[in-house]
């Protein structure tokens, strides 16, 4: 009897062991497999308007005037998210926190996320680069900035240490 509890106990063991393998090396594959896509920050950033409605601060705007991404949609007041080659969206300025948000001008930081791909590999890369927003104008019935200056702390994407964009 005690051959036959032995070997049932072996049967059990190598069972345990054979599912733990399985297991291990599906998830490993399931992660590999996620890896291996080329997933891209700029990609994934919020690029619409609408999308910012949700990630909307929650204040009430007091007049402010807000963003329109890329000219469209309601303007959001203090945007995480700022779309700033709206034709391609290879630049999006992210993780957007406003340390001065007034009635004229408009204070921040954050990172710019650049798509490189012209690289083949579709790499991106972030710089990080202080915000400020300008020329408030009423634009579609409502009241936005018109103007977005970029500075960057340190390395630049085009090269340039100031680079200004046109919001709409």
């Amino acid at each position: 009897m005690t051959d036959r509890e032995g070997a049932r106990w072996v049967r059990g063991r190598t069972a345990l062991a054979a599912f733990v393998v399985v297991t291990a090396l599906a998830a490993g594959g399931v992660w590999v497999g996620q890896a291996s896509k080329p997933a891209s920050a700029v990609d994934a950033a919020p690029k619409t308007s609408a999308v910012q409605e949700v990630k909307d601060d929650g204040e009430p705007s007091d007049g402010l005037p807000g963003v329109r991404d890329c000219g469209r949609g309601k303007p959001q007041i203090k945007p995480h998210v700022i779309t700033l080659t709206c034709n391609d969206a290879e630049m999006v300025a992210t993780a957007i926190k406003w340390k001065l948000y007034g009635p004229r001008e408009a204070l921040g930081h954050g990172v710019v996320q650049v798509e490189k791909s012209d690289s083949g590999l579709g790499a991106e890369a972030g710089f990080p680069a202080t915000f400020r927003l300008l020329d408030p104008k009423r634009v579609g019935g409502a009241v936005a900035f018109t103007g977005l200056e970029v500075t960057y702390e340190g390395s630049t994407p085009l090269g340039d240490t100031t680079e200004m964009y046109t919001l709409a």
